[in-house]
């Protein structure tokens, strides 16, 4: 047979390539590519080609009602946003909301998933609550938490006793950003949990043991043993967070829902708010995609950072 083969290069060769496809089909890189494809061609139209279209038209002058009108215009959208001091004031707010409300909802969703993840009565069922504020409508969580945030509510007077003002917080130009960041707290700790779950039953039930015989405490368990295992996870949750952060509209626009967009008088205004404005509802698309191309590069360098910042932790 070997010699037939070999006096028939061609039969020779088809074997070889169908010996080499069986191997690319039997091997785990062509099971990755299975898996991942579908995933890579939703990125590819759902994220990639939007975000390239709206890079090349935020160097045009154009119209969202007129786009075969649009004119290249070179880099003056982005010079004339780094010009607008609303710009500036819609990133802090973006800032403001993701330092504020990250950090306490990483920690809260941390220890939710400790709570559960223990063996009591009923865990189920508090896993079943905490999450439910997550797959909740945004716009109906907002309308519930505009009643309770009202002057003279319980919760009003509540938060009265640390120092906070008794007055409608979502209509307070002092207050309206922190009750976005809360709305954002309340609605994100439930994916945190279920995200620190999966991870803290992965956690060899042995460290723990050994640590008990060594003598450490729950609390030093805890710092040396559940924080260094799970920091994968606390970066991946961080990200997603920050990036959701920015990204806040529905409460917003709830808010703002008898008003301008951004109320009151523009305190809840973030980038999303800023790029609506500009990119839609004054349909200047060029404009808009110059703000959603800058955006993008600023979550990016936080990203970055944040990435940084736990590595030099290690």
């Amino acid at each position: 047979m070997a010699a037939y083969d070999k006096g028939n290069p061609d039969l020779h060769l088809n074997r070889k390539k169908q010996s080499w496809l069986r191997t690319i089909v039997d091997s785990d890189f062509a099971v990755g590519w299975l898996f991942t494809l579908p995933f890579l061609v939703l990125w590819l139209w759902w994220f990639l080609y939007p975000f390239l279209q709206s890079f090349i038209r935020s160097f045009q002058d154009a119209n969202f009602a007129a786009l075969d009108e649009a004119k290249f215009i070179g880099f003056q959208n982005y010079v004339n946003i780094l010009k607008d001091h609303e710009f500036y004031r819609a990133v802090l707010h973006s800032l403001e909301i993701v330092v504020i409300a990250v950090p306490i909802q990483t920690i809260l969703g941390l220890l939710m998933a400790i709570l559960v993840n223990q063996k009591i009565k009923g865990k189920g069922i508090f896993r079943t609550v905490f999450f439910i504020p997550y797959i909740t409508s945004q716009i109906a969580i907002t309308t519930v938490f505009m009643m309770l945030f009202k002057q003279g509510t319980f919760v009003t007077n509540f938060f009265g006793l640390f120092g906070f003002g008794n007055v409608t917080w979502f209509a307070d130009t002092h207050y309206a950003l922190l009750f976005v960041a809360i709305l954002f707290i309340f609605q994100q700790c439930g994916f945190s949990m279920i995200v620190y779950l999966s991870a803290l039953q992965e956690v060899p039930r042995d460290l723990y043991e050994a640590g008990q015989m060594d003598g450490a405490s729950k609390w030093e368990q805890f710092r040396y043993i559940t924080i260094p295992y799970v920091k994968p996870i606390t970066f991946f949750v961080v990200s997603v967070s920050t990036i959701l952060g920015f990204q806040i509209y529905d409460q917003i626009a709830a808010i703002s829902r008898y008003g301008a967009l951004g109320s009151p008088a523009g305190a809840t205004n973030t980038v999303v708010t800023y790029f609506y404005q500009n990119g839609i509802r004054y349909m200047n698309i060029g404009y808009g995609s110059a703000a959603v191309v800058l955006f993008f590069f600023i979550i990016m360098i936080i990203t970055f950072l944040q990435k940084k910042l736990l590595d030099d932790k290690e």
